[in-house]
């Protein structure tokens, strides 16, 4: 009778193939069909609106760049890149050539290689700023999270800080940047540096700007911790940093990337805005010099980095999501 029994109950479809079927099912193809339409839909209205009224617009320079210019344009920058990139090659195969030409002569001598001198291109300094800026954003995540936690666990401490925290938090970085220029340039003294005093510049007042978001998020994060899970770590009588560890940090992770979400984006934006005023490497600068060059070009090149500007935004949201949803037990 259980053999029967057990021949009449077939096994079950594997995960992976009920997964499959979930999404090839009428419904959600058809959604995943309306959320991939809708936003081609809205991207293509927005360039055919760019395109009819971009040659409306006179400027100094001419009329404003239509999505055509400003392609045409992208494509010239990544040639200018490509062709650096040959020159700079060129030119240390040259210094290797030498040297070893040297070194067949006089086996002691001493050979160098010294870096390539040329300018950087646009592609370099969206290099620049990428380090710039996540140096900044993690120097702002370590100092705004373990703070965070403590005003978070702590009323007495929050109280305190409290009052800093308004007055600097809405700060403008055209308020710090003179500052840190200053004290960089005061206290960073060095032969032998082993940072640049303007990537120092740029990284200290985008952590400046950046960290309040994360620490404001991670105190209202740690404070709204479950008090079931707060009375069972004292039952336990769990040591100040088990608790932290075990308990306070794993419930409050969702709040925690929230402002650490909202952080990178002010991050990014605070850092092409002192690159632009302190003539720092990086696409600000980018913006800056293609201003003051005021060709023909300059108005196409600029929206170029605009919107490269904003899409390397968008990625860096969308990355800083994806870390959340790794690291969140409830997401």
């Amino acid at each position: 009778m259980s053999t029967i029994t057990q021949s009449q109950n077939p096994a079950p479809a594997p995960r992976w193939l009920n997964t499959l079927t979930d999404y090839l099912s009428p419904g959600a193809l058809a959604r995943s069909s309306r959320n991939l339409l809708l936003p081609i839909i809205g991207i293509a209205l927005f360039l055919v609106f760019w395109q009819l009224t971009a040659p409306k617009v006179d400027t100094s320079l001419g009329s404003f760049p239509a999505p055509t210019d400003v392609w045409e344009q992208a494509g010239q920058l990544w040639q200018e890149h490509a062709s650096e990139r040959e020159r700079a090659d060129r030119f240390v195969e040259m210094q290797e050539a030498r040297n070893a030409r040297i070194l067949a002569s006089n086996p002691d001598a001493e050979v160098t290689i010294r870096p390539y001198p040329g300018a950087p291109t646009f592609f370099d300094q969206i290099g620049t700023s990428l380090v710039t800026v996540l140096s900044g954003f993690l120097l702002a995540t370590v100092i705004a999270v373990p703070l965070g936690v403590l005003v978070g666990l702590n009323r007495y401490f929050a109280a305190a800080i409290n009052p800093l925290i308004q007055i600097f938090k809405p700060v403008s970085p055209l308020a710090w940047l003179p500052l840190v220029t200053m004290v960089v340039s005061a206290t960073y003294v060095s032969d032998d540096p082993m940072f640049e005093k303007a990537f120092l510049t740029s990284m200290i007042t985008v952590t400046l700007c950046s960290l309040w978001p994360t620490l404001i998020n991670t105190s209202f994060g740690v404070a709204a911790v479950d008090p079931d899970l707060v009375n069972v770590s004292r039952v336990l009588r769990l040591s100040f940093w088990t608790h932290t560890r075990k308990v306070v940090l794993p419930s409050s992770v969702p709040m925690i990337f929230t402002g650490l979400r909202v952080s990178l984006g002010i991050a990014w934006m605070v850092l092409i805005a002192a690159e632009m005023l302190a003539q720092n490497p990086g696409l600000g600068k980018f913006v800056w010099d293609e201003f003051q060059n005021g060709s023909s070009q300059s108005l196409s090149r600029i929206m170029v980095a605009v919107l490269a500007i904003g899409f390397i935004g968008f990625l860096l949201d969308r990355l800083m999501l994806l870390i959340q949803k790794k690291v969140a037990w409830n997401e």
